[in-house]
């Protein structure tokens, strides 16, 4: 059996990315106080009283929107709420108990999955915010528990909630032997698309819009040929072209991916 899956999800902004960089114990996701950086599904690997998890960031979930781009990261979160054994629902103390919260309630309470509402931003040493009561009204079996993605506070309490959910689950071996193909080249060259077409679904986002992209995303594949890590990269332009802050550490990223790659496929828009 499989390693079990934890999902995190919530609006945009509300610190996912701190949070699942926290949790792996690296910087895989790009972290910018700017809504609807991570778009894409990323993975990464925690461990927690003996037990390994799979953690997956999605983008922040607009529930109400016409946005191409955030109509597909509500899709891509979807996914990942689909995959997951249990999810982790990030809310904003700051902002309080939001209209989209309670939509994204009522989504993640059809799904049936264990949720574990988790409250951002609760910063301060001592008692929590009186906003923190607020989630309570969200009515999920677990109670909301005060996290600061920030500072690492309230993680432990949010894995026991996770491995107190999972109760007994079989584990297999997670030695990845898999032939790691990071696909690299200028913005807007096709690199998501064909490896949506190789793995036969819509697993990255794709638009006209250059720089869809931004973090590097790992996908899975294993048949008849082998076990294969398709590595989706931001484009790659030149140096002197970079104004943009998020754009600068999207090309970290995926010159990152070309290091540990054991072969790069370079698309080129004919």
């Amino acid at each position: 059996m499989s390693r079990p899956v934890i999902a995190i999800v919530g609006r945009p902004n509300v610190g996912k990315s701190t949070l699942f960089n926290k949790l792996i114990g690296e910087r895989r996701s790009i972290v910018e106080d700017t809504p609807g950086v991570t778009r894409d599904r990323i993975y990464g690997v925690t461990e927690w009283r003996g037990r390994k998890f799979s953690v997956i960031d999605t983008g922040g979930i607009e529930p109400k929107t016409d946005d191409i781009i955030l109509k597909q990261m509500r899709f891509q979160a979807e996914i990942a709420i689909e995959s997951a054994d249990v999810i982790l629902f990030m809310c904003d103390v700051r902002t309080g108990l939001t209209a989209d919260d309670k939509d994204i309630a009522i989504m993640l309470q059809k799904s049936q999955k264990p949720v574990v509402p988790c409250i951002n931003k609760c910063d301060s040493v001592g008692a929590v915010p009186f906003e923190f009561y607020e989630f309570y009204e969200l009515g999920f079996a677990i109670e909301p528990i005060a996290l600061s993605s920030v500072h690492g506070s309230g993680t432990g309490d949010i894995l026991d909630a996770v491995v107190d959910s999972l109760g007994e689950y079989a584990e297999e071996d997670d030695d990845d032997d898999s032939i790691k193909v990071a696909v690299i080249g200028k913005p807007n060259a096709g690199k998501s698309s064909i490896i949506n077409k190789i793995i036969g679904q819509e697993r990255l986002i794709v638009s006209n819009i250059a720089g869809t992209t931004r973090d590097a995303v790992d996908t899975h594949l294993e048949n008849e040929h082998g076990k294969f890590t398709f590595i989706d990269t931001a484009g790659i332009r030149r140096s002197s072209k970079i104004n943009d802050k998020i754009e600068k550490y999207s090309v970290l990223r995926a010159h990152m991916a070309v290091e540990r790659a054991d072969v790069c496929l370079i698309m080129i828009d004919a």
